[in-house]
């Protein structure tokens, strides 16, 4: 059975890979429509601005989502034994980075500087930040 982490995770690449692929899909329309240049740029633009809308509206979810996460731990990592509680500041350290990678990336896609790589890799630290977090919280 996929555990519901491993669901969200996989949810959160199908919904970057779908609106990547619809901003795809959408774009090879518009360059075979027969419209004229200044018609076909407004809409590439519009189309991509709605794509690096959604883009950066996942990557605030992503965000504030892996900081409760960080939170929580914290707040559970008094009750751990002292072997314990390194090992889990070792986990929150790698989840407060990958934070960071997320947050840099929001401000990418807002400057219009975001690589799809980058993007995929910002979002895969994230959910394997989260997942990392939360089962080591199950413990």
């Amino acid at each position: 059975m996929i555990g519901r982490d491993k669901k969200r995770s996989n949810f959160k690449r199908l919904a970057i890979g779908s609106a990547l692929a619809a901003t795809a899909g959408y774009l090879a329309g518009v360059l075979t429509a027969p419209k004229s240049g200044k018609e076909t740029r407004s809409d590439l633009k519009t189309a991509a601005d709605k794509s690096w809308a959604e883009a950066e509206k996942d990557l605030k979810k992503l965000n504030k989502e892996l900081g409760k996460v960080i939170d929580d731990a914290k707040g559970r990592g008094g009750k751990l034994s002292k072997k314990a509680q390194k090992e889990l500041e070792a986990t929150v350290d790698k989840a407060k980075d990958a934070k960071e990678k997320v947050r840099e990336m929001i401000s990418a896609v807002r400057e219009g500087d975001a690589q799809d790589k980058d993007l995929d890799r910002a979002v895969k630290d994230a959910t394997t930040a989260i997942a990392h977090l939360r089962d080591y919280l199950k413990k």
